[in-house]
């Protein structure tokens, strides 16, 4: 389980920080938020939750972090992905802004829970 819990860790990487690129360039093309991107998003969101998951998992069967930090980064990578769902404002490049903005917070929340598992 600690093995899935590595590879999930960087596919989050990889999927926070794409979707974040493909949503900074479609802000920047002022171009309609569609498709791939939507996707892309959607991936990194579903991806974050099942790597806190797998980690709550981990934590029942007694696996600990090495440092008590992990568990902070975690949660607040998971908590950025998810507030676009409550703040976001109802016109779509502002909506695209928020969640495109809060993934790559969350990429970077998810980069330090990686350097503090170990």
């Amino acid at each position: 389980m600690l093995g899935v819990h590595h590879a999930v860790a960087f596919a989050v990487l990889a999927a926070t920080f794409g979707a974040a690129g493909a949503g900074a360039w479609t802000y920047y093309r002022r171009a309609e938020p569609r498709g791939l991107l939507t996707h892309l998003l959607a991936l990194a969101q579903t991806l974050l939750v099942a790597q806190v998951g797998i980690g709550l998992l981990l934590l029942s069967s007694h696996h600990r972090a090495a440092d008590k930090l992990h568990y902070l980064y975690g949660t607040l990578s998971l908590l950025a992905v998810l507030a676009p769902w409550m703040y976001a404002p109802n016109e779509r490049r502002g909506r695209l802004a928020w969640f495109t903005g809060a993934t790559l917070v969350a990429g970077a929340l998810a980069v330090r829970a990686y350097l503090t598992a170990t």
